[in-house]
């Protein structure tokens, strides 16, 4: 009787990897690339922040530039000069993006899974009829006897509401992504015995995340920029209207009075033009900027459903 003892000795060695002269090339040449398209996209938002800071004389004497000339903050204090009135309009603003939104997406996603069931008979007719309002309109006016007359919604944020909260294109857009998810997921529901509402719950709305950010951004820039239908339903009975509609008033009511006074003895010095339009800019669209790096991961050209058993 007899016994073998075996000694091994492993040594773990680091793998080292050794790019080659083209890889490195490569990446250089990628990460320069990069860094210039990322400058060319940021140096015009930096012009208008520092063109906003600028007198409205240096300007006209310097043009746009990269850092404020002859500093001042004076178009920002005419844009705040009645805070309430631009408190009022950011609240407003806020609200109709975030309602908007809301029930745009609950509807656009019920809509957009709705129309690719192949259970559901009705889906290429209505389908016809969603895409035909993209190519056609009654135009203006049956709009606006349809808003006032019928619906009765001049001066009320409705008239704002409404007219946003689907479009034929979002409509393809979310059937699109509800169409890439496995079916074998809505008819494990039905074995299970849900309906068609829990399945769209419980089973669709957790795969639509990359489709509910997308298209939840568009929707709350669509509702962010809106002023036409501002300036179409809401009159002077409003105390408070959308942030775009706002500055677009204030914008004009600043060059109404410098035509105004143009060829007359009066000089209008300090009132802005230019810088005005920047500030403007600035206000306008610095917080919604601060939406985007919450849903930028979610900006993928497909998307990936979880395995299906079967």
């Amino acid at each position: 009787m007899f016994s073998v003892s075996v000694h091994t000795k492993q040594e773990m060695h680091p793998i080292h990897i050794k790019k080659d002269s083209s890889q490195i090339l490569i990446n250089v040449i990628t990460y320069i690339l990069v860094t210039v398209f990322c400058v060319m996209c940021i140096l015009p938002f930096w012009m208008i922040i520092a063109s906003s800071f600028s007198t409205e004389e240096a300007i006209r004497r310097s043009g746009f530039t990269l850092w404020p000339t002859d500093f001042s903050t004076y178009s920002y204090e005419l844009l705040f000069r009645s805070p309430d009135q631009m408190i009022g309009a950011y609240i407003v603003t806020i609200l109709l993006a975030g309602v908007g939104t809301l029930v745009g997406l609950f509807l656009i996603s019920m809509t957009g899974y709705a129309l690719q069931r192949k259970d559901f008979p009705l889906r290429n007719g209505i389908m016809f009829y969603i895409y035909f309002t993209s190519l056609f309109s009654a135009g203006l006016v049956p709009f606006y006897l349809l808003m006032v007359q019928t619906l009765n919604l001049r001066d009320s944020y409705l008239a704002i509401l409404l007219p946003l909260l689907m479009s034929p294109w979002l409509i393809v857009l979310m059937k699109n992504f509800v169409k890439a998810i496995p079916h074998e997921i809505t008819e494990s529901g039905k074995i299970d015995g849900a309906g068609d509402f829990r399945i769209f719950y419980q089973l669709i709305l957790p795969n639509l995340k990359p489709a509910l950010a997308t298209i939840g951004l568009f929707l709350a820039l669509s509702y962010w920029n809106e002023w036409y239908y501002s300036s179409l339903f809401l009159t002077s009975k409003v105390e408070y209207r959308p942030l775009q509609y706002h500055l677009y008033n204030v914008i004009n009511k600043v060059a109404s009075l410098k035509n105004s006074v143009a060829g007359s003895n009066v000089i209008i010095t300090d009132l802005p033009g230019e810088t005005l339009k920047m500030a403007t800019a600035v206000v306008a669209t610095g917080p919604i900027i601060l939406l985007y790096p919450f849903v930028q991961k979610y900006f993928v050209a497909g998307l990936t459903v979880g395995a299906v058993k079967g």
